[in-house]
């Protein structure tokens, strides 16, 4: 999919809120994503790192941490909306984070972007867009996260 490609602060409030702005690619999830996850975090659970003893567990197999999936915002949100025109953009938070589905190893999921609101900031904007992280093929969202993004000139 191509992003939605804005420049500078005016191109970004011209942008209308409350509408889709578009889906990511698909991503897949794999052991080796999780495992890698697990060192960088310490959580080792054996939900997520050891699929044989997963496989009795009840998911039928290792799933992906919630806070793997939100740590695809980086990846996936400038594949959505891609912002020309700032000298700089930072990660302020995140208003609300939902994980209601589990992601299997081995799924794809992908973002869909919704931006909620642009407000002003001091020296710049912040961007409000709520991010449903789908899985392929389920029928319940991975993850649905308020992010905010601020952009300054």
């Amino acid at each position: 999919m191509s992003a939605t490609t804005v420049n500078g602060v005016d191109g970004v409030k011209a942008l209308s809120t409350g509408e889709l702005l578009g889906y990511s690619d698909w991503v897949e999830i794999t052991q080796e994503s999780v495992n890698q996850f697990a060192d960088a975090t310490g959580d080792h659970q054996w939900l997520h790192v050891d699929p044989e003893r997963a496989k009795n567990g009840p998911f039928g197999g290792p799933i992906a941490h919630g806070y793997l999936t939100l740590s695809l915002v980086p990846l996936l949100l400038p594949q959505v909306l891609e912002l020309s025109g700032f000298s700089m953009g930072v990660n302020y938070g995140c208003d609300r984070v939902r994980f209601p589905a589990p992601v299997p190893v081995g799924s794809k999921v992908r973002a869909g972007v919704v931006l909620d609101s642009v407000t002003d900031v001091a020296g710049g904007i912040q961007l409000t867009v709520t991010m449903t992280f789908e899985i392929e093929g389920g029928t319940k969202p991975a993850c649905i996260a308020t992010i905010l993004v601020r952009q300054y000139p």
